[in-house]
């Protein structure tokens, strides 16, 4: 693929195209941002891994809205590259899904789609930018570039804005917890399921949502798992662990936020 225009994701050129060997290029200051492409077409996901590691990002990749959405969740991406056409749950549901959970990373929309409706319809659901296929793959890279960058200088008024409840106070991005001005003693998997119920705040979640959220769909655990978990943070967090105010218990559904 190189630095050409990306072929159309449905010929079959497009597997030769994608797949070339990057031109390496030094992008230090954004080295080691993090990047989640949600793209259904194998040939333009992997020619994409392949020359956004080459520009020194951390890539991951999902192949459907449902999986987007989740890994979105779950490794908290500097930006997102994101396909409309997704099978489950299409580009413009995930947008709005994570925009609705104050999720502020940028978003590039990625789509065959080239009528205005359908970039009205993106933009004003939050994306940052809009590139239709085929696209120019150095043009995309330079749109990459711009939103890390607009990203990275809007992060700090973000941390320091936070989620507080009670004399609890969340920092998101720098992942600490303080109570009373205290620093909190927290595992990375407590963190986790702090954010995911606070991700979804006032909405119920069962357990084994939370369980796939944190853990993912390829770890096995029991209901007891996030039962445990919900205990720790109750210990750590609430001023009587037996009667929370915030991490509320629905029976026989699973836990709330009411933060």
């Amino acid at each position: 693929m190189g630095k050409r225009a990306m072929a159309d994701p449905k010929s079959k050129s497009a597997d030769s195209e994608a797949v070339e060997a990057p031109v390496p290029t030094a992008r230090a200051p954004l080295a080691g941002k993090r990047v989640l492409v949600v793209e259904d077409d194998a040939s333009i996901a992997i020619g994409l891994r392949i020359n956004l590691e080459s520009e020194g990002y951390v890539v991951h990749v999902a192949e459907d809205g449902d999986a987007g959405l989740e890994l979105a969740r779950r490794v908290a991406p500097d930006l997102i590259i994101l396909d409309v056409m997704l099978p489950k749950r299409n580009g413009l549901e995930v947008l709005h899904a994570l925009r609705a959970e104050g999720k502020t990373m940028p978003i590039i929309i990625l789509s065959a789609k080239t009528g205005e409706m359908d970039k009205v319809a993106g933009l004003e659901l939050g994306a940052e930018d809009y590139v239709a296929k085929p696209f120019s793959l150095a043009e995309l890279l330079a749109r990459v570039r711009a939103g890390l960058r607009r990203g990275a200088a809007a992060a700090p008024a973000e941390r320091r804005r936070g989620v507080v409840f009670g004399d609890v106070e969340v920092d998101v991005d720098g992942r600490s917890v303080k109570r009373a001005g205290a620093l909190v003693e927290m595992t990375a998997r407590e963190f986790d399921v702090l954010v995911c119920l606070m991700n979804e705040r006032g909405r119920v979640l069962s357990r084994d949502d939370i369980f796939r959220r944190v853990w993912g769909p390829k770890h096995h655990g029991t209901p007891r798992t996030v039962d445990n978990f919900i205990q720790q943070l109750r210990a750590k967090l609430e001023v009587d662990p037996q009667e929370p105010a915030y991490i509320q218990t629905v029976r026989g559904v699973g836990y709330r936020f009411d933060g």
